[in-house]
C-alpha cells in the first residue's frame, strides 16, 4: 500500500521550513495522523530545516526541495503524491527587501501562486486551496479596522505582490469554481522567526550589545499575533472556512514599534539581570512608504469559526524572548547559512 492509498488528505504546505510554516506543521502533524503532509520549500535564506528537526521521522511527513516558481517540478510533486489540498505560505515577505529588490517578490508571490492555482485547477473538483496572506494588502488606517470587504491599498512592492496573489485566488474561485479560502493575518511573532523581523532582531542586537535601530519616530502601530494562535486559526479556516471566503486574523494587542522594543528590552533585563538595554535604541531614517497603522477586524473568524487568540501579548512575548535566549546557537547559525548543512546531511539521497 503506497502513501496515497493510506492518506485521504494529501496536503502540500508551501514554505514549510519557514517561520510560520514550520510552526504550522509541528501543530498539524500530531493532530492529523491520517493526512500526508508534503512540505515544499526551496530553502532560501529564511528557510531552515532545523526548525523541523526530528519531524522527518514522522510517517505522515515528507519534505521536497522545490521552488514554487518551477512549474514542472511542482507538477511532478503533485502527481507523485496525488495532492488534493494546499496551504500556501511560501512567499518573499520582508518589506525592506522588496524595496531594494522587488523582482523576486513578483516572481515568487505572484507567479508562484499562479503555478499552484493552475495545478489545483488541473486536479479538478475536491481540491482545497488555502492562501495565507497579510494585513498589508489593505494599506494604512488611522482609525477603525479593516473588514474582509475593505478595498485594497498596498504601499510596498511586497504588499502589492500579496494583493495580486489574493486577487488571483479569488479569480480562480469565481472563474473555475476552485474551492479556495484566503486568510489575512497581522504581524506574527514567536519561535523560529528569522532575525530580520523586529522582535528577533531586537533580541539578537541586545544580546550582542549592538544598536537597536527603530525606523522614524517608532510610533508605527501593528497588531501582534502569536504564531501558535495563528496556527490554530489556519487549522480552523482550512477545515471549516466557507469556499470563496476571506478571514482576517487579528492579533491580541495593538502596539507601536517602540513600545514592543522597550518591552523586549525590559524582559531581557529582567531575565538576565544585567544592563539597561533600552539604552541601545537608536532612531534611524524612516523607510519609503512606511504604513502608519495596520488593524484588522476579526469579527468573521470569531463569530463564524469561534476563534480567539489564546495568549496575551505579554505572555507570548516573554515565551518568545525566553525561546531565543535558550536557542542562541540557532539564532546565529541561521544568520550564517550553516543550517544548510542540515539539509545535506538529512535529505540528500533520502528516499521519498
Amino acid at each position: 500500500m503506497n502513501q496515497t492509498d493510506r492518506h485521504n488528505i494529501r496536503l502540500v504546505v508551501t514554505g514549510g521550513a519557514g517561520f510560520i510554516g514550520s510552526n504550522l506543521l509541528k501543530y498539524l502533524l500530531p493532530l492529523y495522523r491520517n493526512y500526508l503532509f508534503v512540505n515544499i520549500d526551496c530553502l532560501t535564506y529564511a528557510g531552515n530545516l532545523t526548525n523541523l528537526e526530528n519531524r522527518e521521522k514522522e510517517e505522515n511527513y515528507i519534505f521536497e526541495k522545490i521552488d514554487i516558481r518551477d512549474f514542472n517540478s511542482l507538477k511532478s510533486c503533485f502527481d507523485k503524491y496525488d495532492i488534493n489540498a494546499v496551504i500556501h505560505l511560501a512567499a518573499e515577505s520582508h518589506v525592506d527587501r522588496s524595496i531594494l529588490g522587488p523582482e523576486v517578490f513578483i516572481d515568487t508571490n505572484i507567479k508562484g501562486t499562479f503555478n499552484l492555482l493552475e495545478l489545483a485547477r488541473m486536479k479538478g473538483p475536491g481540491f482545497r486551496f488555502h492562501h495565507v496572506s497579510t494585513d498589508e494588502v489593505y494599506g494604512s488606517r488611522d482609525e477603525g479596522y479593516f473588514s474582509e470587504a475593505a478595498a485594497y491599498n498596498p504601499s510596498s512592492p511586497y504588499a502589492a505582490s500579496k494583493a495580486s496573489a489574493d486577487h488571483l485566488v479569488r479569480a480562480y474561485y469565481h472563474t473555475y469554481g476552485l474551492d479556495t479560502v484566503i486568510s489575512n493575518c497581522t504581524n506574527n511573532f514567536g519561535p523560529y522567526q528569522f532575525p530580520e523581523k523586529l522582535i528577533p532582531l531586537v533580541i539578537r542586537n541586545a544580546l550582542k550589545n549592538e544598536p537597536i535601530p527603530i525606523y522614524g519616530d517608532g510610533r508605527n502601530i501593528r497588531s501582534w499575533l502569536f504564531v501558535e494562535d495563528h496556527c490554530r486559526a489556519l487549522d480552523m479556516i482550512f477545515h471549516r472556512g466557507k469556499p470563496g471566503a476571506t478571514y482576517n486574523i487579528p492579533g491580541s494587542a495593538e502596539l507601536s514599534n517602540i513600545e514592543v522594543v522597550r518591552r523586549v528590552c525590559r524582559i531581557m533585563d529582567h531575565i538576565m539581570s544585567d544592563g539597561h538595554r533600552e539604552d541601545l535604541i537608536v532612531f534611524v531614517g524612516d523607510r519609503p512608504g512606511h504604513d502608519r497603522r495596520y488593524a484588522l477586524d476579526g469579527a468573521g473568524i470569531k463569530s463564524e469559526l469561534g476563534w480567539r487568540a489564546g495568549h496575551t501579548f505579554d505572555q507570548a512575548l516573554e515565551r518568545t524572548v525566553r525561546w531565543y535566549l535558550e536557542n542562541q546557537q540557532w539564532l546565529e547559525e541561521c544568520m550564517t547559512g550553516e543550517y544548510m548543512s542540515y539539509y545535506e546531511r538529512n535529505y540528500t539521497g533520502r528516499r521519498k
